[in-house]
């Protein structure tokens, strides 16, 4: 404790500049902590925030990222009632976590990022694995991948000029210190309910023995795969003119 308040009371008199900055983040996390106690709030207001990420809703999405791959691999492997049923689990924590997050004040800033990235990552696994099995059109599998593989450079470059000094390898994966938040636009979120309505729709069929080749659907599946083709275009065009859709966080918004 001793050092840790020599260490504070340093980067406290050394007011100017980074060097203040640098003393500060060059402690380990908890004794951060115990600094954060002795500073006064002038200094605080630079301070880089941590949030607690281990929370019901997050453990959730993550169970979503842990399930994609598992739901590909029995997609492709034909075990479809199985593979139908995980999907299932998957639908239900999309609606499940956000409602807990809600209730009981359990957001956080890396859960607006994960979440949607449990989405695309089960969209993005999904969609390769019925465009395998010949259950999805190749254009609009092409389609889906291609928008979902330019909103992840966005993200990777956002977090990058969003995180506070120093930018190191460390720091850009430790998910506690939030520097940007993500906000789903309105047809975005439209155009991933298509999407999970027409995977689980095609699933669903699949899981029943019905024919999913190239031809086979007629009517109703077919339409919607024009549905979700245009909103595939227009949500991903909406993350260009939507204003709000990623926001930059400040030292005092991080906290």
């Amino acid at each position: 404790m001793p050092q840790v308040r020599i260490a504070c009371t340093a980067a406290e008199q050394t007011m100017k500049g980074s060097k203040r900055q640098r003393i500060i983040l060059s402690m380990s996390s908890g004794n951060e902590t115990m600094c954060r106690s002795i500073l006064p709030k002038r200094i605080l207001a630079s301070l880089p925030a941590h949030e607690n990420i281990y929370t019901i809703p997050n453990l959730l999405t993550f169970s979503r990222l842990i399930a994609a791959p598992i739901i590909g691999y029995l997609t492709i492997h034909e075990q479809h009632v199985a593979a139908l049923a995980l999907f299932s689990y998957a639908g239900a924590t999309d609606l499940v976590d956000g409602w807990i997050a809600r209730k009981w004040n359990l957001q956080t800033v890396v859960g607006t990022v994960i979440d949607p990235m449990a989405d695309k990552t089960l969209m993005t696994v999904l969609t390769v694995s019925l465009a395998m099995k010949e259950a999805m059109p190749l254009p609009l599998a092409v389609l889906i991948l291609g928008r979902d593989v330019l909103l992840s450079i966005a993200a990777v470059y956002y977090r990058y000029i969003s995180l506070p000094p120093p930018k190191t390898l460390a720091r850009y994966w430790d998910f506690s210190l939030p520097s940007a938040e993500v906000h789903p636009t309105g047809i975005s979120k439209v155009n991933t309910a298509l999407q999970l309505g027409l995977i689980g729709w095609t699933m669903g069929t699949m899981a029943v023995g019905g024919d999913l080749g190239w031809w086979g659907p007629e009517g109703a599946l077919k339409a919607m795969w024009y549905l979700v083709g245009s909103t595939t275009i227009w949500s991903g065009a909406s993350y260009i003119y939507t204003k709000d859709a990623v926001k930059v966080l400040t030292s005092r918004k991080a906290k």
